[in-house]
């Protein structure tokens, strides 16, 4: 891999880190104070735009690393479970891709939810719609690579986004939601992208300790 390629990568992950953290500590900002007032919306919008930001750099390293996957993690070529870059590619590849739209999709979701809260049926404009077939199509191309590399975990966590991708469009084409629905799909959505940073934080943060840990279901559930 070019120096000028390593170099971004490299770039790309430190700001995910910074961007990531903004995130894992404003959430609790809106979760435990007054819901409605002016902190929780000044604490939302920063977390909205921090996980904005961390999933599309995210997009940047999961496209980097199916560039060149030994190239961009040098540590796991050398590890036993790694030796195949296929599954490199697979894990820190199509996996984090997919995840990179999943907390993108719940971050713009949840806050649509209260853009519209007035105007239900705006949520049914095309680019919204298209943004749940996107997550739609990254969590079945993840479900298929983990199918072909025979990891259970890259098909297990494609579930959360098909689900998520499925029940946003339920509740965008209800003609008569309950009053109360947009508060619920508010919280399903910011608080899930909440759930998405936090675990991938955890547990991409352990491979740099213990390799073998990426690859276990039981940590990211």
């Amino acid at each position: 891999m070019s120096l000028s390629t390593h170099s971004i990568f490299e770039s790309l992950v430190i700001m995910h880190i910074i961007t990531g953290t903004v995130g894992l500590i404003s959430v609790w900002i809106p979760i435990a104070g007054q819901k409605g007032g002016q902190l929780h919306r000044q604490a939302g919008n920063i977390f909205i735009t921090s996980m904005l930001t961390t999933g599309l750099v995210a997009t940047g390293i999961s496209l980097t690393t199916l560039s060149d996957p030994t190239g961009t993690h040098p540590h796991l070529a050398q590890h036993e479970l790694f030796k195949d870059p296929q599954l490199i590619a697979g894990i820190f590849g199509w996996m984090m891709l997919y995840l990179a739209f999943l907390t993108v999709n719940l971050a713009v979701y949840g806050w649509l939810c209260i853009r519209y809260r007035r105007r239900h049926e705006a949520h049914r404009q095309p680019l919204w719609i298209a943004s749940q077939a996107l997550l739609f199509v990254a969590a079945a191309n993840c479900a298929w690579q983990g199918w072909l590399l025979g990891q259970v975990l890259m098909m297990g966590i494609s579930v959360v986004g098909i689900a998520a991708a499925a029940t946003n469009l339920y509740f965008m084409f209800q003609r008569d939601p309950v009053p109360w629905g947009w508060q619920l799909e508010h919280i399903k959505a910011l608080v899930g992208a909440g759930i998405s940073v936090y675990t991938a934080f955890l547990a991409f943060g352990a491979v740099r300790l213990m390799p073998e840990l990426a690859l276990s279901p039981v940590l990211w559930s």
